[in-house]
């Protein structure tokens, strides 16, 4: 059953429903690095019974087409969009991805892996420049503390980034579920 099958009361109800939980989405998209505008197309994808062109999202959501490629490629890169095949058509479409713990696991992961993997190599390189210059100057009690230090606290940032790397390990294994399951839906 689709929205125009019902009369104007029910629609108008069932789409100020929607549009709250949109502008909610929309909001909250700053912590996936999206704009409230890609958030709102989520939205919009989200409550879509079928899959969409740019087209049709732009005449939705009155953005152009530009805005429009703009966010649905993000969407992509995120994985919180699909791009689907239609028999019969040429344009590319694009529908929501509904499993929202593969979402949330894939954004993070993807983030996660590539921030710890960067800090880790600068720390380490950093160490190992550190423990030049320790063995270096062991003479100067004032520069050998501060270059100690230094490393210690370098040291403390890499153990963290390796246990980082294990969390990620945990989401792409899904033994994540194994510690936190997730919810099942009332029936």
């Amino acid at each position: 059953m689709s929205l125009d099958q019902l009369n104007e009361e029910q629609q108008s109800k069932i789409m100020n429903i929607r549009k709250r939980v949109i502008q909610t989405v929309g909001k909250n998209m700053e912590l996936y690095g999206l704009t409230s505008s890609a958030g709102h197309l989520y939205g919009l994808l989200f409550f879509a019974n079928q899959p969409m062109t740019l087209d049709d999202m732009g005449r939705e959501m009155e953005m152009s087409k530009t805005s429009m490629s703009t966010s649905v490629r993000n969407l992509l890169d995120l994985q919180m969009v699909n791009k689907v095949w239609s028999k019969g058509s040429r344009k590319d479409q694009y529908e929501v991805e509904y499993d929202w713990h593969q979402t949330f696991m894939d954004y993070f992961t993807i983030k996660w892996r590539q921030a710890a993997e960067s800090n880790l190599l600068t720390f380490r390189k950093a160490i190992e420049e550190l423990n030049r210059l320790l063995k270096e100057h062991d003479e100067d009690e004032k520069l050998y503390e501060i270059l100690s230090r230094d490393k210690k606290k370098m040291e403390e940032a890499v153990a963290y980034y390796k246990w980082l790397n294990r969390l990620i390990d945990t989401m792409e294994s899904e033994e994540i579920f194994q510690l936190v399951p997730k919810e099942e839906l009332d029936k």
